[in-house]
């Protein structure tokens, strides 16, 4: 059966000039160009109210509204993978993301993914784009997400991501010794050379995140941080681009540093660590139907506690 899907956005000041498809691109980011625009001529997207092309110029301000009808995506089959469910009613569920459970299908996992343990717990997903992900996890990456499980549900949560009132707090383990915490405001796109990277770089969008000290070792840190934004490894790519790399991280992490006269056991969890130091803790946002804050937390997994707990020992056993 298929669900009405109504939504609105205002667009941005800030996306005056760009074409009526572009914007709503950026605003339904949920939903392929090619469907948008499909909306746009079908007049199921309008703008103030009123039909208009897909290369329509904006000025900003406008309301764009849609109104239209989600057939079920039978692309993906349901899979029987285990969720650790943290929360659950008719609208949202949360969950507590293992490591090496990739979010969602592409080339080199075509299944296997999160997308196809939701459609087996909950079949109506089908019925809601991207079985309602609406932001994700890099795959060893720890921690809580929220999935919308209706189309009301996801336009609230999409929009609360835009609006930047989702709170998402990670608690993260990095190389270096840090003296305080801070803010990096700093813009992240694809790397220049490297497509399966992103970097720090002028022409990428913005994207900020607070940090603040939790601990400090001899040679490491462990830090908590605080997303504005959600860019594509934003968290890995900001600490790095500080100098201070997550524990593990195979793509920004850099050469291997080991603390001079360590014991063998915290060399060991170094050097085998076979992921990234990095968990979501902490989640909170305004449930979509109750309009009520709805705050959850995760207690950190057994391997980063593993290594907090020898980089503890170490640090009061070498000073």
């Amino acid at each position: 059966m298929p669900q009405t899907l109504e939504a609105q956005q205002r667009i941005p000041e800030a996306m005056a000039g760009l074409r009526l498809d572009q914007a709503a691109a950026e605003l339904f980011a949920d939903y392929s160009r090619e469907r948008l625009k499909a909306w746009i001529k079908a007049g199921d997207l309008t703008l103030d109210g009123a039909l208009a092309r897909p290369r329509d110029k904006i000025y900003g301000g406008e309301w764009l509204r849609l109104a239209t009808e989600i057939e079920e995506d039978t692309r993906f089959a349901p899979e029987d993978i285990p969720l650790k469910v943290v929360f659950e009613d008719d609208e949202v569920l949360v969950i507590d993301k293992p490591a090496g459970l990739v979010v969602h299908p592409a080339a080199g996992n075509p299944d296997g993914t999160l997308l196809n343990a939701l459609l087996h717990h909950c079949p109506r997903l089908a019925g809601v784009p991207r079985a309602g992900i609406v932001h994700r996890l890099d795959k060893d990456t720890t921690g809580l997400m929220v999935v919308a499980k209706t189309l009301t549900a996801q336009a609230s949560l999409v929009a609360q991501l835009q609006a930047r009132t989702v709170s998402r707090e990670y608690d993260a383990v990095c190389v270096g010794v840090m003296t305080s915490g801070g803010k990096v405001d700093a813009p992240i796109g694809r790397h220049p050379k490297d497509r399966k990277r992103q970097a720090v770089t002028a022409s990428g969008k913005p994207a900020v995140t607070h940090y603040r000290v939790v601990e400090r070792f001899r040679a490491h840190t462990h830090v908590r941080c605080r997303l504005e934004t959600g860019r594509t490894h934003q968290i890995r790519v900001h600490l790095a681009h500080l100098r201070y790399p997550l524990v593990g991280d195979p793509v920004y992490g850099g050469r291997l540093k080991l603390p001079p006269g360590a014991a063998e056991p915290l060399k060991e969890i170094l050097r085998e660590l076979p992921r990234q130091a990095l968990h979501a803790r902490r989640l909170a946002f305004v449930h979509p139907v109750s309009d009520e804050k709805a705050t959850f937390r995760s207690q950190l997994p057994d391997d980063i506690l593993m290594l907090l707990d020898y980089l503890r020992h170490d640090h009061e056993t070498m000073r």
